[in-house]
């Protein structure tokens, strides 16, 4: 086991461990040993590793680069989890990582081979390589599934936990460095409700892991910041993203925040910004702030003999607290001359008199294979350009850049900021907000700690004016605040192009290089969003952060163009990459049950979702359910089914135009069965409908269409149909159960008293009111199953005593309840349609084989126009039955029906909506969708494609069991 504790400096005053409790975890199936408080990042870096990951294209070995979450440097899989940023993630006893997107091994990964042939594999090669011979798509395909992506996800994953939060506040502040914490606690002090989000563990920001002389001014901000009631802060919580009047997302951990706020003060920072030179992506080339994220929080020291890289005075601040923690300085590199110079390190650095400094010089190359072995230098001329005669190489295994900083502008951006490249700081600053929101800090180009907070002050009280809660400051405090920021030197600086003959990488995320730019751009994609999604330059994990600002130069450069003429890619929400698990929230299982739901779970039935309902899918047996009702008696829940009650003398017209077959005829005590469309003709729901009195109609539908329907019909009437029509949505005022089986009527009419409900005084498609074990209930003749069947409605609260007394009066009878899966197989056998699986958005009744239903010659209805032309037209597709020659084969629902064509090439005809075994008929049956021509012959054979083989499938037409319907009639 790798032993952390010799690999570390002695702990330092900002060090977030706990050296009492010692950790352990595995990374690639090697056991590490970590501290309390360890990240695994850190964890691994103490122990000596340096490979983190491979890169997505060429597959090179990555090591740390940000630690901070902006790079895809350190992902890596955490048990089941992909795409883990290792920089964040803090250490677990007994956590299982492992590296990505490497392939035996991290160490030896076979896939960069294509490094060799990275001339065959240009930017935008995956636009023109793999198109042709269009044959071998399938072999491409297989390869690029294998090779393409970073972590793997398992279906067998235990489904986590989340769940959603909704905030208010009067002031948001996003970004706990020293601006965010001073405006909100200058905006809290004014009587404002405030809500502080800090991505990080800690509020701090750069003064968590900065030098001493900075980090000195964070403790009195914190104290301060205690003693305000009416702020409440947030940790480990990134801001995703800013939507209309001020609506934020935000995200920690599994929960999604939603919060509304008055005013938004944006204080996210910068990130840094890396150089561009030659293997400027080995392990061991880090950023500055990453080196000091190692070396403050967590006591690792990321290299024992270090280059220094830089072009402001953070450069000379790293070179410090190396030099401190013990680190051979092999040299300090700065691209300014000494009068550019500010930093208060650099008498301490050249007072050393053992530190080799380089001024106006910068990297050429870093050399090294899969780590950093040197740096060659060379010097920078008054244009700008680097004399590479006079290059030399420092020996080094850690490379730190300090080169400058990118705004974290995205929030100001997505808030409908306007920002503009402001050459003084060399970076792209906002110019204009919109109202009600504020920037701070950083991200507006203020770097000294103690204009940070004065700023931040300033800020604050500025949103709590703009809320009415105080005065606007003064002109002359602002003008004085401005005046500091103003005279701070600029820690940025235009981008130094460094010439070379080796990969020189702009973004990690996707491998692209500079040349990859320019080459993009000389093929015609010159627009900064059109490079970006040619070369899918900034469309990776990092999102932009590491590879933006060093792209809008190469494109203004290659253009020859200005930055602002540039511009910028457009930011979107999340700002942050974020699981799909947060966005969805919390898995809502549906709440509503049936009055019988705790008789089903009494008996061990298996429940099942359906639509808003649970119901019961089996009680055990499916197939013994089947019999039951073919051959005795079984009784269903189907209280799920929706209900309306209509009323008025308006109702038959109205029906006429909802439904697509005839209405105004229908007699008292009659049920009928109807199609619903829609303006375009295609099925939105199907039941049927009893005319109970002269002015009464009773109507059902399906169990996920009740609310779709019942608004539908409001909409109609109060656009002006249905005059006098009253309607009122039942669904829950009523249970309902389903008895059928050829005992049905034996049974129920031992509950029914004196009730003759024989076939000659109760036929088929009749509805009556009468008293069930003395209860009141609608009774409906009808059979989806296929049996002689009723359909008992009775109020929800006397649905459980209804239920019982048939079960109890059907023990005789050798009664069974049934659930979905029975009732499924059951209707199947009869060929009857299940609205939203054998139909889609786009079925009308004429292709789903239900012609005989539409009737064309009543007046206008919803869809006639449509129907009236399909019906004269023909359709392409049909809805049709089909029986498997081989009865033991039972295709899958949704598999494909497919064909040669006249080419040899195999192509999809068809697909499977329902299928299943029937044990009734002793064969595979199912209802599919088919080309006209073959569907219209009966015993037409086709093929269907399932579980990988191709099975014979024939057309069958009509119902399957029972095809004159004398079951249901007897």
């Amino acid at each position: 086991m790798s032993n952390t504790i010799q690999a570390r400096k002695a702990p330092g005053p900002s060090e977030v461990l706990d050296r009492d409790n010692n950790l352990t975890f595995t990374f690639n199936g090697k056991r590490y040993a970590a501290f309390s408080g360890d990240t695994i990042a850190s964890a691994l870096a103490a122990s000596g590793v340096t490979v983190f990951s491979r890169s997505f294209k060429y597959h090179r070995p990555r090591g740390l680069l940000c630690c901070a979450g902006h790079c895809p440097n350190c992902l890596v899989q955490v048990g089941d989890e992909p795409n883990v940023r290792a920089c964040q993630r803090a250490v677990q006893q007994g956590m299982s990582v492992s590296a990505q997107n490497a392939w035996p091994s991290l160490d030896r990964d076979l896939l960069s081979a294509t490094a060799i042939a990275d001339r065959l594999l240009p930017v935008g090669f995956y636009y023109k390589t793999f198109i042709r011979p269009q044959a071998l798509w399938p072999v491409y395909e297989h390869v690029l599934r294998h090779i393409a992506g970073l972590g793997k996800i398992s279906s067998e994953t235990e489904q986590a936990e989340f769940d959603k939060q909704y905030l208010h506040a009067d002031i948001v502040v996003i970004g706990g460095g020293p601006a965010g914490i001073s405006a909100a606690r200058a905006a809290s002090e004014q009587g404002a409700q405030v809500l502080l989000f800090e991505e990080n563990p800690a509020l701090g920001g750069h003064l968590l892991f900065a030098s001493p002389e900075r980090a000195n001014a964070l403790p009195p901000l914190l104290d301060k910041l205690q003693r305000c009631e009416n702020i409440t802060t947030f940790t480990d919580t990134t801001v995703l993203g800013w939507y209309e009047e001020h609506w934020l997302s935000a995200v920690r951990g599994s929960r999604l925040f939603k919060i509304r706020a008055k005013a938004i003060v944006v204080a996210t920072g910068a990130y840094e910004t890396p150089l561009v030179f030659d293997n400027n992506d080995l392990p061991g080339v880090m950023l500055g702030s990453a080196v000091q994220r190692l070396l403050n929080l967590y006591s690792v020291v990321a290299g024992q003999r270090s280059v220094i890289i830089t072009t402001n005075d953070e450069g000379w601040e790293v070179a410090a607290d190396l030099h401190a923690a013990g680190v051979n300085l092999a040299a300090v590199v700065d691209a300014r001359g000494p009068d550019d110079c500010a930093s208060v390190y650099v008498d301490y650095i050249e007072g050393l008199g053992e530190v080799p400094i380089f001024w106006s010089h910068t990297i050429v190359s870093a050399q090294g294979s899969k780590s950093v072995k040197g740096a060659v230098i060379a010097p920078v001329a008054d244009t700008g350009s680097v004399n590479i005669s006079h290059a030399q190489t420092i020996s080094c295994d850690l490379i730190s850049m300090s080169m400058g900083w990118t705004p974290a502008s995205g929030l100001l951006y997505q808030a409908g900021g306007q920002l503009s490249y402001d050459k003084e700081q060399a970076a792209i600053m906002p110019v204009k907000l919109s109202s009600g929101v504020y920037g701070t800090g950083r991200v507006n180009g203020t770097y000294e700690v103690a204009n940070q907070i004065s700023e931040g002050r300033l800020t604050g009280l500025r949103a709590a004016s703009f809320l009415g809660l105080c005065d606007s400051p003064s002109s002359d405090e602002q003008s004085t605040i401005a005046a500091c920021i103003n005279s701070e030197s600029s820690r940025n600086s235009d981008l130094v192009l460094v010439p070379g003959k080796k990969k020189r990488f702009v973004c990690y995320c996707e491998d692209v290089t500079d040349v990859d730019i320019e080459t993009a751009i000389a093929e015609g994609y010159s627009s900064i969003e059109l490079l970006k999604r040619y070369s899918t330059i900034s469309m990776g994990p990092c999102q932009g952060k590491m590879c933006s600002m060093n792209t809008i130069h190469l494109c203004a450069r290659a253009n020859e163009a200005t930055i602002d003429d540039t511009g910028t890619t457009t930011a979107r929400p999340p700002a942050s990459p974020v699981s799909l698990g947060a966005l969805a929230g919390q898995n809502m299982e549906p709440v509503q049950v049936t009055p019988i739901h705790e008789w089903h779970l009494g008996r061990d039935a298996k429940m099942m979702v359906s639509g808003l309902w649970l119901r019961p899918e089996h009680y055990g047996d499916p197939t013994t359910e089947i019999r039951a009702v073919r051959e005795h008696v079984g009784l269903i829940d189907v209280s799920t089914l929706g209900k309306l009650q209509l009323t008025g003398t308006g109702v038959p017209d109205l029906l006429e135009r909802l439904y697509v077959n005839r209405w105004r005829k229908l007699h008292l005590g009659r049920v009928r069965y109807g199609v619903m469309c829609n303006d375009e003709g295609v099925v939105m729901d199907d039941g049927v409908c009893a005319r109970m009195d002269t002015e009464e109609w009773y109507m059902t539908t399906t169990s996920g269409g009740a609310s779709a329907v019942f608004d539908w019909i409001q909409w109609w009437t109060q656009s002006g149909w249905g005059d006098d029509v009253h309607i009122v949505n039942r669904t829950e005022d009523f249970a309902a159960f389903n008895l059928a089986g050829p005992q049905s009527r034996a049974l129920l009419q031992e509950l029914v008293n004196s009730t003759d409900i024989s076939n000659e005084a109760f036929p088929y498609m009749h509805v009556r009111p009468v008293e069930v074990a003395g209860a009141s209930c609608y009774l409906l003749r009808i059979g989806f199953t296929g049996e002689l069947s009723y359909e008992i409605h009775v109020p929800s609260g006397y649905g459980l005593h209804v239920w019982q007394a048939l079960m109890q009066a059907g023990q005789r009878f050798g009664i069974m309840p049934f659930g979905m899966e029975a009732q499924r197989v059951l209707r199947l056998e009869k060929a009857h349609i299940i609205v939203g699986q054998d139909t889609d958005a786009l079925t009308d009744p004429i292709a789903a084989d239900m012609s005989w239903i539409v009737k064309l010659d009543k007046a206008d209805f919803l869809g006639k126009r449509p129907l009236a032309r399909i019906a004269d037209e023909g359709t392409s597709q049909r809805l049709a039955g089909f029986k498997m020659v081989n009865s033991n084969a039972i295709p899958d629902e949704g598999t494909q029906i497919v064909q040669s064509g006249d080419d040899g090439k195999i192509e999809i005809i068809g697909w499977v909506t329902s299928s299943r075994f029937s044990p009734t008929l002793c064969e595979g049956i199912g209802l599919c969708w088919l080309p006209t021509e073959i569907a219209a012959q009966n015993k037409a054979r086709f093929t269907i494609r399932t579980k990988g083989r191709l099975e014979e499938a024939y057309v069958h037409h009509g119902a399957f069991y029972d095809p004159h319907g004398e079951r249901l009639r007897m």
